[in-house]
């Protein structure tokens, strides 16, 4: 499969965000935006959260139609994935999961699907960067390593997951038979 064409567009903070050594990261972390569309995910990505000047964002983001863009480069730490982001690199699928009520115990289900294109994209990004990132051997669905609990937003008494993307929706099994990398298992006990 040939190369992607990547887009790079870098965050505003990108310089503020910590340096590693590429070499050190093993693990792709799969996101899905929660968002309408890329322009409000790059929205939410420009916001910053941190005193570092930084905010929350993945590498890598697939537009519905297989656009691949960059916004934090590899060799960047960025802000994705809580005790995973030294060693990964996140990747963002625009979809809308259970925006615009993330939290809310009666709108909970993610059903749409992803398009063709974003896969197709998604196969190329992964093949790519295992031939850049030598040590590159596991994918996770961020479902997979944030296992915690919140208050619904509609009822305090009622507890929903904090993160449930890429959502049930993704096909695993596709993905899987197309690069080789092993799923981390969902499992409280597989944080680093």
């Amino acid at each position: 499969m040939p190369r992607p064409a990547i887009h790079l567009q870098p965050l505003p903070y990108v310089d503020a965000l910590a340096a590693r050594d590429p070499a050190a990261i093993d693990t792709v972390v799969l996101h899905c935006t929660e968002l309408p569309d890329l322009a409000t995910a790059r929205a939410y990505g420009e916001r910053v959260h941190y005193a570092s000047g930084t905010g929350n964002s993945g590498h890598y983001y697939i537009d519905r139609d297989g656009t691949v863009v960059e916004y934090v480069p590899v060799a960047r730490i960025a802000h994705h994935t809580r005790g995973w982001n030294p060693r990964s690199v996140g990747i963002e699928l625009v979809n809308t999961g259970r925006f615009p009520d993330w939290l809310d115990s009666r709108h909970q289900a993610m059903d749409e699907p992803y398009t063709e294109a974003q896969l197709l994209a998604l196969v190329a990004l992964l093949q790519d960067l295992r031939a850049r990132l030598p040590g590159l051997a596991q994918v996770a669905g961020h479902e997979d390593l944030d296992l915690d609990e919140v208050e619904a937003s509609d009822d305090p008494a009622l507890r929903v997951r904090r993160k449930r993307d890429p959502g049930p929706l993704f096909p695993w099994p596709a993905l899987l038979a197309a690069v080789p990398l092993r799923r981390v298992a969902a499992d409280p006990a597989a944080s680093p």
